[in-house]
């Protein structure tokens, strides 16, 4: 920050005062109880922020973990060249569980390019010694992992292999922050000559046998499949950062201080605003915005969803603005068709024609989310214990398919989505847990610090606790023992006796109806706080109204092959109509007003883009970056609509007309596009459509 546009950092303390500290820590505490978040992360950052010395560090983290532990879990994680990472620091640390992630930029020749000390000296072999006391047992599950900021000037290879060698957990290759006005190097030489560099180690990557994350390829092949993004410089996520300056300044995303002078700035700090009002910040919500964020040539691209436009401050230029494509565009957009060439798999999966081919399939992508969150997480006590006790659930003949049960509830995979960012899950594990011994009639004892008074077991129900704190949670064949710090409970979880026990229930023998589970926010809409006795007797009406009405005009609707039924509903704040919730596959969110009539509409339009995305999720579809691809996710919705018009008592003809001619116009589209660009997969996927299709105009 030192050498970027945004000097601010001269007019500001040099290290932060624990008054500031204290206020910090305050107001986020009211914004994680206010949005009731399972956990927040915290990021201690510089400069070099072991500077501030161990007893410093110590008063710090300390008073942060005061504050926040009691409203929520708090992850603290520290950036750091790593050079003093010795004894007394590296006990704080491990005093604190703070996740320690450091920059190196490769081998000694490679990282004294850019990080001589003060005296011009090299630091490579201090922050080797630093790694290595970082990387014994009693501190090993504290390194999260290297930053690497790419000089294309430096033999790729030759870095990474470097990397790999200290065997982190993670890394991460960082463009170095540059605008439109200010180009990086390296473009005279060639005009992709990062996609060149990244695409190498990428090869070297795959080669070794993936020994382990790099985020930004993790990202590309998330979103490649019509995953989330798992990094703020690439992908379609909104930003979820503040950051806090040394005199209690709010400022948006520090890479900012490349576009221009006081290009990160609010006007708030800590003393006198909120989180909440930093959230409402303009510069804030246009980086939520996804795709309508973006530059008219970014929409346009067919990479859109992996690339995201690059990181925000690489679309800057003095002047349009952020109105523009990234300045490393041509770069991202020949990296992300190489690494979707180089993972195509063209071959036909049998979940085109199975739908129990295709549970299997999203069966086993929930395992694989599970697997890395294990491997970020592993070393965590209440963590390890729960994982222990879930694998051996899961090897057991009589639990085994219960556990499947549990963890295809749909917000297990939403919930495994945020463990990429940082957040820690050991108390859901555990509460996940719990839910499949209970199922299993196994008995099990977990512990877990609680920081919610509402204790949510997946697909079961939810135990209203006096207040949060620790809990001792023990199964037996007919519900579980919670032992808290307010006393005793004794729940059977099939029954409603208990005053503290709220059980979810499945509505018309179908859906589950869940208004509890923390992370059932997974839609556009806001959801609705938990329904009262009354309000779900209405709401499960109108959805067996639905049904009703579903059974009358079509029958065989529940068989329907190209349709993936939702096995949980979640009532949705009012006005908000009937919704598709957004990585949790399975979930349908349906406003507390919706109409009857409505919902059996949606409930076929949306059941066939839920099976459209279960599949791209697990197989590919077409090539990854061709027009093809977005054509298939056209044509898909198409169609979608036309199936929604049987469901109409007296449908308006000529509205159902334009919908037909709307298909065929997509499905021709998509005819007139090279063979070539579909797999196996989403030739037969096409060849169904068109049979529909007919079916239909005859």
């Amino acid at each position: 920050m030192y050498e970027l546009a945004d000097q601010s950092w001269k007019t500001r303390p040099v290290v932060i005062s624990e008054e500031t500290v204290t206020q910090v820590s305050l107001r986020l505490s009211a914004y994680a109880a206010a949005h009731r978040l399972e956990s927040v992360a915290v990021i201690l950052h510089g400069g070099e922020p072991l500077l501030v010395g161990p007893e410093r560090l110590r008063r710090i983290c300390a008073e942060i973990t005061r504050i926040l532990s009691p409203v929520t879990t708090v992850n603290l994680i520290m950036h750091t060249n790593g050079v003093l990472l010795r004894g007394r620091h590296l006990e704080v640390l491990r005093e604190f569980g703070v996740k320690v992630g450091i920059s190196l930029d490769g081998d000694e020749a490679a990282n004294d390019l850019h990080r001589l000390d003060r005296r011009g000296r090299s630091s490579h072999e201090r922050v080797l010694n630093g790694i290595e006391r970082l990387r014994a047992p009693e501190y090993r599950h504290l390194f999260q992992g290297i930053l690497c900021t790419v000089d294309v000037k430096n033999d790729p290879v030759a870095v990474h292999d470097a990397l790999t060698t200290l065997q982190p957990p993670r890394i991460d290759y960082l463009l170095p922050h540059s605008t439109w006005d200010n180009p990086p190097p390296g473009f005279s030489e060639s005009t992709t000559p990062y996609a060149d560099w990244l695409l190498r180690i990428f090869d070297r990557w795959l080669e070794q046998g993936r020994p382990m994350e790099v985020r930004t390829f993790d990202s590309v092949l998330s979103t490649l499949r019509g995953g989330p993004s798992l990094t703020e410089a690439m992908g379609l996520a909104p930003s979820e950062l503040a950051v806090v300056e040394t005199d209690g300044a709010i400022e948006q995303a520090d890479s900012l201080k490349a576009a221009y002078d006081g290009a990160p700035a609010t006007g708030y700090d800590v003393f006198n605003h909120t989180f909440e009002e930093f959230a409402r910040h303009p510069g804030v919500r246009a980086r939520q915005l996804g795709i309508d964020g973006l530059s008219d040539a970014c929409r346009r691209c067919p990479v859109v969803e992996s690339c995201g436009g690059g990181l925000y401050t690489h679309r800057y230029s003095s002047e349009r603005g952020f109105d523009n494509p990234s300045v490393y565009c041509a770069d991202l957009r020949t990296f992300v068709d190489g690494v979707a060439a180089r993972m195509y798999t063209p071959e036909l999966s049998p979940a085109v024609h199975d739908s129990a081919e295709l549970a299997i399939a999203q069966a086993e992508l929930t395992r694989d989310l599970l697997r890395d969150a294990n491997s970020r997480t592993a070393g965590d006590t209440d963590w390890d214990s729960a994982w222990h006790v879930l694998a051996d659930l899961d090897r057991d003949a009589d639990a085994g398919p219960l556990v499947d049960l549990v963890q295809s509830h749909p917000y297990v995979r939403r919930a495994l989505r945020q463990a990429g960012s940082g957040r820690t899950l050991s108390a859901w594990l555990g509460r996940l847990t719990v839910a499949a011994a209970v199922r299993a009639h196994v008995e099990v004892t977990l512990a877990w610090d609680q920081h919610d008074p509402q204790l949510h077991l997946p697909t079961l129900g939810t135990l209203r606790l006096p207040a949060p704190g620790r809990v001792e949670v023990t199964t037996s064949a007919d519900g579980l023992r919670v032992r808290h710090p307010g006393g005793t409970e004794q729940v059977h979880t099939a029954a409603d006796g208990h005053p503290l026990w709220r059980p979810l229930h499945s509505v018309d023998g179908g859906p589950l109806l869940d208004d509890a589970d923390p992370f059932r926010d997974a839609f556009p809409a806001a959801v609705h706080a938990p329904l009262t006795s009354d309000e779900r007797e209405i709401f499960g009406k109108r959805v067996r109204l639905a049904h009703g009405l579903l059974d009358k005009l079509l029958p065989a609707w529940r068989s329907d092959p190209q349709t993936l039924l939702p096995w949980v509903v979640t009532p949705l704040a009012r006005g908000a109509g009937v919704q598709l919730g957004g990585y949790a596959p399975g979930a349908m969110g349906v406003a507390v007003d919706a109409e009857p009539e409505h919902i059996a509409q949606q409930l076929r339009r949306l059941g066939r883009r839920a099976r459209y995305t279960a599949l791209r999720e697990t197989t590919d579809l077409a090539v990854p970056g061709r027009p093809t691809a977005r054509l298939l996710l056209e044509t898909g919705e198409a169609l979608a609509d036309v199936c929604a018009w049987d469901l109409v008592d007296r449908p308006d003809t000529a509205v159902r007309e334009i919908a037909l001619k709307e298909a065929h116009r997509a499905l021709t589209a998509l005819d007139a596009e090279p063979e070539c660009d579909l797999s196996e997969t989403g030739a037969a996927l096409v060849g169904q459509w068109w049979a529909e299709w007919h079916e239909w105009a005859r």
